[in-house]
């Protein structure tokens, strides 16, 4: 059985399973993260048991204090220094060369590493009495919708783990944004909470992983190279204008399916349907960020045959939330 700790009265004890090679899960200001000592194979494997996670799929390693970095990292650029700078404690991750401290696993092989440093009381708390270098990828099982609640962590992981951390909801709603700073131009790798409109504020000019649209270029980052963020049911993901949005769910209501609906505020005053998740304002795609994985879990087998998702434009986080719907997609109608 997996204990539950209330934020006010647990870190010690979380701190305390981290520090004995168990794996914890804690909130941050993104999802919920599942953590194990970064420096101890042993550890990090109890993450890849629990999760179900491909093993050539690297984790993110976590820390509470910016002099921290060294502990993982043989060193870094300008690029990463504006970055910590600029937004962190934050939803950025920085990859820059690794120092081989941390354990295999962690990198999956490769000579760089993804650190971060959370903006959330809770995970700096516990990362700062743990202290200690923390991998932590999100707290599901692997291609799941990633966890906002502590609850969402219970479903998913119960019995598999030592312990979590119940912080209530999680504020940014999708993961970290991840930026490659091995050289002088920042690439994002990943897109998250911090946006690229918001990194070009601080740097004259900021590229893009060609792999983030096309599919067959290699991916660099965790959380690029599988499947993820799927619901139980299969997940169709509409594009087009409101319009075709309701001709299609006329379309599978006619055949006598049991239709989902994820769908803006704005959308979902035009349908007259009894299954519809809203997700917020798509004037406002941080609240929509902030709601869906919430959508995304809501659905059951028993509730729908399949859900129709609506597009979202791709401008700052609706980048990210596009990210996220396209990967969570059987295919894109």
């Amino acid at each position: 059985m997996t204990r539950i700790w209330k934020q006010e009265d647990g870190m010690k004890e979380a701190a305390e399973a981290l520090t004995s090679g168990e794996a914890v899960a804690f909130p941050t200001e993104t999802v919920y993260g599942l953590g194990a000592d970064a420096t101890k194979e042993e550890a990090v494997q109890k993450i890849f048991d629990a999760k179900g996670r491909p093993a050539d799929n690297p984790l993110i390693v976590h820390i509470g204090d910016r002099e921290e970095l060294a502990t993982v990292a043989a060193d870094w650029t300008k690029t990463a220094e504006k970055c910590m700078d600029a937004f962190w404690p934050g939803p950025l991750t920085i990859i820059v060369p690794s120092n081989k401290n941390a354990a295999k696993n962690v990198t999956a092989g490769l000579e760089t590493i993804g650190v971060r440093m959370p903006d959330h009381p809770a995970a700096l708390e516990l990362l700062r009495e743990v202290k200690l270098p923390i991998a932590a990828p999100s707290a599901n099982s692997s291609g799941k919708p990633s966890p906002t609640s502590a609850e969402h962590v219970y479903q998913d992981l119960n019995g598999k783990i030592s312990g979590i951390v119940d912080g209530g909801r999680t504020g940014v709603g999708v993961e970290s944004t991840v930026v490659d700073c091995t050289s002088e131009v920042p690439v994002i790798l990943r897109p998250g909470g911090v946006t690229k409109e918001q990194l070009e504020e601080v740097f004259e000019e900021v590229r893009v992983d060609p792999a983030l649209s096309d599919e067959e270029e290699k991916p660099k980052s965790p959380g690029m190279k599988y499947r993820h963020y799927a619901p139980e049911v299969p997940l169709l993901l509409v594009d087009g204008d409101d319009e075709r949005f309701i001709a299609v769910l006329k379309a599978y209501q006619r055949k006598g399916d049991r239709v989902g609906v994820i769908a803006s505020r704005e959308l979902a005053a035009q349908l007259d349907h009894s299954r519809v998740e809203v997700c917020g304002s798509r004037l406002d795609m941080t609240e929509v960020a902030v709601e869906l994985y919430e959508a995304l879990r809501s659905y059951k087998q028993s509730d729908v045959d399949v859900i129709l998702a609506e597009s979202f434009e791709e401008t700052k986080v609706g980048v990210a939330v596009m990210n996220r719907l396209k990967k969570a997609a059987d295919r894109v109608i």
